[in-house]
């Protein structure tokens, strides 16, 4: 088996470093995307874009969307329902950390374990809102959530 999986490693290597958008021979043009496989712990994540002169009903809006598709359930279910329950009443100072929250941290797993308390909350991340998204989670009220909220628009 492993040796059909190096192999393949190096099969992959050769057609995506010799690949080129457009490009009908070999030759390369600076168009070209060429992915290097050698050292995957160290690829550059994106950066989320800031959004400085947004509208605070319009970064709600955002925001309300953004914490129902996470591409996880757990967060799907915890983020919308949390959102639903406290972003309507939160300041501007308030939904900027939300913001950098939901969209600073690359692993949405880390959100899921700092929430419910696996995994210690980083400094950068112990705030205000993240104690409220705790508690939110511990839910003590004993509220079902088996399915997100409808979507409200803030005015």
């Amino acid at each position: 088996m492993l040796p059909q999986l190096l192999l393949c490693r190096n099969l992959a290597r050769s057609v995506l470093r010799t690949w080129s958008r457009g490009a009908s021979n070999s030759e390369t043009t600076q168009d070209d995307v060429i992915v290097d496989f050698d050292d995957p712990d160290h690829l550059p994540l994106p950066e989320y874009p800031k959004r400085p002169n947004e509208p605070l009903n319009k970064r709600k809006q955002r925001l309300l969307y953004q914490s129902r598709k996470r591409g996880m359930l757990e967060n799907d279910l915890l983020l919308s329902t949390f959102a639903d329950k406290y972003l309507k009443d939160f300041n501007e100072a308030q939904t900027e950390v939300y913001d950098d929250l939901i969209n600073g941290v690359s692993n949405d797993w880390d959100i899921y374990y700092w929430a419910t308390g696996v995994k210690p909350t980083p400094q950068q991340y112990n705030t205000e809102i993240m104690k409220l998204l705790k508690e939110h989670v511990r839910n003590a009220e004993k509220v079902t959530r088996f399915r997100q909220p409808e979507l409200t628009y803030y005015l």
